[in-house]
């Protein structure tokens, strides 16, 4: 297909012809990433310490921080953040995540799972964050790099491979500016959502678990094991010479970056297909976050950090949902928290036993969900 007058092709895509495209190593003073043996520093004080969870959306999320006392020139300034560097992620269900450093945080460094990128021209380094980012033009040379890889990951001569392409100043401050428009109003929809979702929540601690029962309905409430009344299909990882972003195959369901909204996405297809989820499955992941809950809208190849759950209603979906903040106690392994199979069998399920109140109660949910205006 032929390129509009004033475009050119570009290997990423269809770009102005003033715009530059510059490999991110051309941009950068360096580019690097953490040290393993960090964790046996871990501290209630001291400096922060940024891991791959703390990577999101563009910028540092600090819901989760762990600190750290490193031993006297450990790391010295190689991996300890400034103000504009960015940072991506580059191994773990996360990888390609980026955020970029918007204000002083003090002393900080970065674990094996980051990568950092300090830019030439500080200037450039919310521009370069907003191309990256997921859902962005940049970011999916990010997950085509990962493409032959015995596990999802990139190194650092692929951060110093990747493209930006960069706009002139005045047309890339008018882009940032609006991005930043969009997430002030993006932000102030989400307090609005966060209190409707907390009165979500109060309903949901009465009527899923029975302290407050709809009109009509007084049969017993029975405690269940979750594998004797769903069908489990726990994950298992193709290979990832098998991926694919041009639709062959299925849908690959690896963990919360394929899920949004809590609906699965189809962001990298596998023509090997593991073990399958179906259209209207209860998809949950089984790695760091374990316990997080959506559902598929189409047929999936089941990762290893998500199983799919099949239960005959909604019920379940929103019984599971109420049961997220819990699943913290499985915790197994230094670098991953994760559960097995029986550990989702074994789940207690306390039900109705009459499927017409599961169905009733499911759809009050359902409702809060639409008058939410989103897919809780």
């Amino acid at each position: 297909m032929a390129v509009k007058r004033g475009y050119k092709q570009t290997g990423i895509g269809v770009f102005p012809e003033a715009w530059e495209v510059t490999p991110l190593g051309q941009l950068a003073e360096f580019i690097t990433s953490g040290s393993r043996g960090w964790a046996k520093y871990y501290s209630n004080s001291g400096p922060l310490f940024v891991r791959s969870q703390n990577v999101k959306d563009g910028h540092l999320d600090f819901s989760d921080w762990q600190r750290v006392t490193p031993p006297l020139g450990s790391e010295g300034d190689r991996t300890r953040l400034r103000r504009n560097d960015l940072l991506i992620t580059i191994t773990g269900n996360s990888v390609g995540n980026v955020a970029w450093v918007d204000q002083d945080i003090g002393e900080a460094y970065i674990s094996q799972h980051v990568g950092l990128v300090r830019l030439l021209n500080s200037s450039f380094a919310e521009y370069t964050c907003l191309f990256l980012s997921p859902h962005s033009p940049g970011n999916g040379q990010i997950v085509a790099s990962q493409t032959g890889q015995s596990k999802p990951g990139l190194n650092l001569k692929n951060l110093q491979e990747f493209v930006v392409v960069m706009p002139s100043e005045p047309e890339r401050s008018a882009i940032v500016s609006a991005w930043r428009d969009i997430d002030a109003l993006v932000e102030e929809l989400e307090r609005l959502v966060a209190k409707k979702r907390d009165l979500k929540q109060a309903v949901m601690q009465q009527l899923l678990t029975g302290q407050t029962r709809l009109p009509g309905f007084t049969t017993e409430w029975r405690l269940k094991r979750l594998g004797d009344v769903a069908e489990i299909i726990m994950g298992q990882s193709p290979s990832s010479a098998n991926y694919n972003m041009t639709g062959n195959g299925l849908p690959l369901i690896q963990g919360n970056a394929d899920v949004k909204s809590r609906r699965a996405i189809k962001r990298i297809f596998t023509t090997q297909i593991t073990k399958t989820g179906k259209r209207g499955d209860i998809l949950m992941s089984v790695r760091a976050p374990v316990g997080a809950i959506s559902l598929t809208e189409f047929d999936v190849c089941l990762g290893r950090g998500v199983c799919a759950i099949r239960f005959q209603n909604d019920f379940m979906y929103h019984f599971l949902i109420n049961l997220e903040n819990q699943w913290a106690k499985h915790s197994k392994g230094s670098t991953f928290d994760s559960v097995n199979s029986e550990d989702v069998r074994s789940l207690a399920v306390c039900m109705p036993i009459d499927s017409r109140e599961q169905r009733a109660i499911a759809e009050v949910f359902n409702d809060i969900d639409c008058e939410l205006y989103i897919r809780a």
